[in-house]
């Protein structure tokens, strides 16, 4: 099988020919190794990837409920439920595209189903969507503080003043994290798992107190009311009050109407309190109107579909997990704080006091002493700064990430792309999407509430866009999915995606709501929106002029971090587990051994190292490595078959003269049990293989090592074991082999129904008892004998001795979960036995003994076992442990050397 170029891994043509001389010594010298390091090399467990999404969406749980009871009332907390219940359905959809892409967000998936103008509209939303995550966290967090400051000194902050110190607090807030990202520094799962911990021990004593605080007060345990309030805050008997006892005002300076643009139309009366039908359409419309007004609880979860690439093998199965413990905590933690809000803090303080900081008004409603009460808040609010900072950074690496992806497709001009002259990072879009937030910070004046209703327009299209590319995607590309959104039914030839359909009709009739109820979101949404989308359209259109190509046609490449090692190591690559492979590698289009490889790895045991090697001519010492754009394009085609498999690899770049030397020679140092290559269109199989043995047999003082090496493609394994070669365990080979082993344990038995076991207590005889109990099959009865010989009846064999001893097999064998019986009989062991195994009528008799094991010859054996094997009436199982067995370690030494000896 040949190729049109030699993409086999690395080049197999040594400079010397194709029998190279094993004694020069060629490749890699001290200082001359470049080790790739990425966070896209890395894999994280599902419960790290719910707490990095949690970090986002879990923060909607401090100001969510005050933003929506803002614009319908008391019956906030059933329809936060409602959208948390339904962000499940979502998150099919979510589930689905990731399925089918790896980096299944927005802007990918749109761009793959509708093209690339609906993707820039539908990032433009995106972004939006992200522009204000940081400010409404930062400011949110900025009133929890200050609200705890004023709870502290026991006086009450004004309004103005809450805002504009929670504004300032916020422009802090995101000033530090756009200096920790320009500076590279990123959040670890760890950091997001001991966050949500943190946050998990909040909220249950939260819970627990609030569930104790309705015991004692019976009154308020009653569930709010589910009717929507839709009324304008200056209409008589409004509770939409501020702080000083005036109606809530809008950004636009305004009474808070949750009916917005539609308040102003003649419907308006007919969804006012005192006037809907709710049986009737105009009632399913305020449904939808409040639902719109609570949609903003599902923020989070774009964030989900940017970490899956990092979900490690099973990768899709680990991701339905992760999606899965997401909704659940959510939908517990941010609806029944919601609830609890409304039935245990007054209504005359709840908006009025606390609509920015739901959470620590909670804490100071709850039975016990102020001092109590106190204390709780600070766990509130320190736990809250935690989460709600947090989400400021996602926001910032969020955008920055959006944006660096659309920028490599030409979308926005290469300026932006440059990097920072000292940390390597994209400082100039981080600078564009802080200015950004700290522009919004500022307009809004520290107003949670309009931060909230101007964020949900990039939430709910965002969402929308998503829905419609999914729907359109399963008629353009009606291939199997490894998941698809439930509810698919096939009429004729065609498939028909009700599911799917649903979910996105619910979206779309909520978005196109929310567009005429909210209109700060609406205003500010399509200014924002069509101002990113003619910034992109303008910028693509500059980029395909001055290169001459569509941006459909570019490929995106990482960004590497690059190091130089001293020499290449097990411990410098950070490779600790028991087996490891190098892969050669040297084209981004031919890595079919790399897939294969990673495919049938148990990442678990193995670690994957890939190498490919940067040829340099003779005599360049000083050469030193760099990562070039092919290196590039070499390692992004990597991390697109790690990231699929879920899957981490340590990748090396090494200068030298002669490929297959320095390959050889780095398996050698690392110490790999296979070396995997790809197929060479210079050389057969065979001749790849045999320069690698060449090499091999000449590595290293002493003994050859045992190495397998493989020639691999999509269809061919061709395999060379040196030295008796190594033997990998594949993915769920473990699990496999052992079952397999102990069932064909147990089938060696068959025939057998009692069993006479030889047993004198010791050591040895009390391994064999656990390792024999183990294997045999439940259903065999086990007789345990030990016979006192003759002029040992006052020995350390005695009788009482004896007795002890074999009570003591039994209860160890009880410990294992068997009864057995068991006899002490005196005279000669074996014709005791012998005797023993004929009046029981057993089916074999087991003997442990330790020596040296010769098949079919019984002069190495004691006289009892030489009698046992000459008389018995049934067959014989003997248990060697071998000499080399220290005697002390026998009773914990596994690895035992059974013969059977049919008698």
């Amino acid at each position: 099988m040949t190729t049109p170029a030699d993409d086999s891994a690395p080049s197999t043509a040594p400079t010397s020919g194709l029998t190279p001389n094993p004694g020069k010594r060629r490749g890699v010298t001290p200082g001359q190794v470049l080790v790739v390091t990425s966070v896209m090399f890395t894999f994280i467990s599902f419960w790290r990837t719910a707490a990095i999404v949690l970090c986002d969406l879990a923060s909607t749980a401090y100001y969510i409920g005050g933003i929506v009871e803002s614009q319908v009332g008391k019956a906030a907390p059933w329809f936060i439920l409602a959208v948390m219940v339904f962000s499940y359905f979502v998150r099919m959809v979510y589930i689905e595209s990731c399925s089918m892409f790896v980096r299944g967000g927005v802007y990918r998936v749109v761009k793959e189903a509708m093209g690339g103008n609906l993707a820039k509209l539908s990032v433009s939303a995106l972004m939006f969507d992200y522009i204000l995550t940081g400010p409404i966290s930062g400011v949110s967090a900025g009133q929890y503080i200050i609200g705890l400051i004023g709870d502290l000194l026991g006086v009450t902050v004004s309004q103005e003043r809450m805002e504009l110190g929670s504004a300032g607090i916020a422009i802090a807030i995101t000033l530090y994290f756009w200096r920790v990202n320009t500076r590279g520094i990123h959040e670890s799962s760890d950091k997001a798992l001991k966050i949500m911990g943190a946050t998990t021990i909040m909220a249950v004593i939260m819970l627990i107190w609030c569930s104790a605080t309705l015991v004692v007060h019976p009154e308020k345990a009653h569930l709010p009311t589910a009717v929507p309030d839709l009324s304008r805050a200056d209409q008589p008997g409004s509770p939409k009050l501020d702080a000083d006892g005036k109606p809530i005002l809008d950004a636009l300076g305004n009474p808070l109407d949750p009916l917005g643009f539609i308040g102003r139309m003649p419907i308006a009366d007919s969804l006012r309190p005192g006037h809907i039908n709710w049986l009737g359409l105009i009632g399913i419309l305020g449904i939808f109107v409040a639902f719109g007004h609570s949609i903003l609880a599902m923020s989070g979860e774009e964030t989900l579909a940017q970490v899956y690439r990092e979900v490690e093998s099973p990768k899709l199965p680990n991701f339905k997990k992760a999606a899965f413990v997401v909704f659940v905590y959510s939908l517990l933690l941010t609806s029944l704080i919601s609830f609890f809000a409304v039935m245990i803090i007054p209504d005359d303080v709840r908006l009025a006091k606390y609509s920015g900081n739901l959470i620590g008004g909670l804490a100071m409603n709850v039975i016990g002493p102020h001092w109590a009460k106190l204390a709780l808040n600070m766990l509130v609010v320190g736990v809250g700064f935690l989460i709600l900072s947090g989400a400021v950074n996602t926001a910032i690496v969020g955008s920055n990430g959006v944006l660096n992806r659309v920028s490599e497709d030409g979308v926005m001009p290469d300026w932006f792309l440059k990097p920072h002259p000292k940390y390597g990072t994209t400082y100039r879009l981080l600078n564009l999407v802080v200015a950004l937030q700290l522009f919004t910070i500022i307009a809004s004046r520290g107003k949670v509430l309009t931060l909230g209703e101007a964020y949900a327009f990039g939430v709910v299209w965002s969402f929308v866009f998503k829905a419609l590319a999914m729907l359109v995607l399963r008629f353009k590309r009606p291939e199997k999915r490894e998941y698809e959104v439930p509810l698919n039914f096939r009429v004729g030839k065609y498939d028909v995606p009700l599911g799917i359909a649903l979910i996105f009709l619910a979206l779309g009739f909520s978005a196109v709501v929310n567009f005429f109820t909210k209109e700060v979101a609406t205003i500010s949404g399509v200014v924002f929106t069509a101002a990113f989308f003619l910034v992109f359209e303008l910028s693509e259109r500059a980029h395909h002029k001055r290169t001459g190509r569509a941006a459909e046609h570019h490929e995106h490449l990482e960004q590497f971090n690059q190091n130089t090692a001293e020499q290449i190591t097990a411990e410098s690559l950070g490779i600790d587990k028991p087996y490891r492979k190098l892969v050669a590698i040297r084209s981004p289009h031919n890595l079919a051994m790399l897939e294969r490889c990673l495919n049938e790895t148990d990442p678990e045991t193995t670690d994957v190292v890939v190498m490919t090697a940067q040829l340099v001519p003779l005599g360049s010492a000083d050469y030193k490595p760099a990562l070039t754009e092919e290196d590039r394009a070499l390692l992004t085609a990597v991390v697109n078959l790690a990231e699929h498999a879920g899957k981490p690899v340590k990748p090396l770049i090494l200068p030298t003269n002669e490929p297959v030397y320095a390959l050889t020679r780095t398996a050698y140092t690392i110490g790999a049990e296979e070396l995997i290559m790809g197929l060479s269109n210079k050389y057969d199989p065979s001749d790849q293989l045999d320069q690698v043995a060449l090499y091999w047999l000449h590595m290293g003082p002493g003994e050859t090592k045992p190495l397998s090496v493989r020639v691999m493609s999509k269809d061919k394994d061709v395999r060379l074991d040196i030295a008796g070669g190594s033997r990998i365990p594949r993915l769920g080979e473990r699990g496999v082999e052992s079952e397999r082993t102990l069932a064909e344990l147990r089938a060696s038995w068959r025939g057998v129904d009692k069993l006479l076991l030889a047993y004198d207590g010791s050591a040895l005889s009390a391994d064999f008892l656990d390792t024999v109990l183990s294997f045999l099959d439940p259903h065999i009865a086990v007789t345990l004998i030990d016979v006192i010989e003759r002029g040992d009846s006052a020995g350390v064999h005695a009788p009482e001795t004896a007795q002890r001893l074999v009570q003591q097999g039994v209860e160890r064998a009880m410990d294992l979960g068997r009864s057995v019986e068991y006899r002490v009989v005196s005279g000669d062991p074996g014709a005791e036995i012998v005797k023993a195994a004929a009046e029981g009528k057993f089916d074999a008799i087991f003997m442990s003994l330790r020596g040296e094991y010769r098949a079919l010859d019984t002069m190495v054996l004691s006289t009892n076992t030489r009698h046992v094997l000459q008389n018995a009436p049934c067959r014989v199982i003997l248990g060697f442990a071998p000499k080399s067995i220290p005697q002390s370690a026998e009773a914990s030494e596994a690895k035992k050397i059974a013969a059977v000896v049919e008698a």
